[in-house]
């Protein structure tokens, strides 16, 4: 199999509307990636750390997608007040409730949208809080999840995080393992968001893992390191890994997850194509 990936257009990739467009209210960033030439885009979760927002809010993102006619492709489960440290809410003894609660809007939205891949960010260790406990949390709340997005069709992620020395997944084999352990519980729609970025600024051999493993990713997001900025700003073969993880039987999107100001953000893309 040869990878058919086009690496510069920008209608190749999913373009995640959190970490850029940040310059613009949340419900305005659809529009501006339609306008910069994307088709697709992903969202952390985008109502302000609330994990229930109102039928109207939901509403309100929706038709923001619509409005701008792009696809949502990638969304985030109520991961916690993530302006304020947070890094995710399944492994956090105390929050099913609230967690069980965003799952079913967050079904809602997978149903109304088409969106079928989901990731939820693990959370951080709690001082004094057993990890075994919060483990056993996370598997709970990954397979309740997983459960309810198989309605739709829909993919739970579990993604190697960096840059929060609490977050206990920093490498692939870290995810994997957690994605067994829900496995094994019975949900079998779950799988490792890779993150090349996260990946590798953590230590990972990148390209092992994608030689291992890149069939059984289940999405892929990058960024440049060091800076996580746009491809091209640091040292990662972002292109050469992408080439052969398709070679290797991943088939599903490439998310831009880096951070950039919004007057500079794609320039690159002009660069690739003039160098094609």
């Amino acid at each position: 199999m040869t990878a058919t990936f086009d690496f510069t257009t920008a209608d190749s990739y999913v373009l995640n509307c959190s970490t850029l467009l940040t310059e613009l209210p949340v419900m305005e960033r659809a529009q501006a990636a339609k306008d910069a030439g994307f088709d697709r885009v992903e969202f952390w979760w985008p109502f302000d750390g609330n994990p229930t927002p109102s039928p109207a809010e939901v509403d309100e993102f929706i038709d923001s997608l619509e409005s701008a006619g792009v696809e949502l492709a990638g969304l985030n489960f109520w991961a916690g007040n993530m302006a304020g440290g947070d890094r995710g809410m399944v492994s956090v003894p105390g929050a099913e409730a609230d967690f069980a609660a965003n799952v079913d809007i967050v079904v809602e939205i997978g149903r109304r949208t088409g969106c079928k891949a989901f990731n939820a960010l693990y959370g951080l260790r709690i001082e004094g809080q057993d990890a075994a406990d919060q483990d056993a949390t996370a598997v709970a709340n990954l397979a309740l999840a997983a459960r309810a997005v198989a309605e739709i069709g829909g993919t739970v992620l579990v993604e190697p995080v960096s840059g929060a020395e609490a977050y206990p997944l920093k490498r692939f084999a870290d995810a994997a393992e957690v994605v067994a352990r829900v496995r094994a519980d019975g949900a079998e729609n779950v799988a490792v968001l890779a993150d090349f970025f996260h990946m590798s600024v953590n230590g990972d051999d990148v390209a092992a893992v994608i030689e291992a493993e890149a069939a059984n990713f289940g999405h892929i997001q990058i960024a440049d390191a060091e800076g996580r900025g746009a491809p091209g700003t640091g040292q990662l073969p972002l292109q050469e890994w992408i080439d052969r993880a398709f070679e290797l039987g991943y088939d599903g999107p490439i998310a831009l997850e880096y951070k950039q100001e919004q007057a500079t953000a794609f320039d690159w893309l002009s660069r690739a194509a003039q160098t094609a």
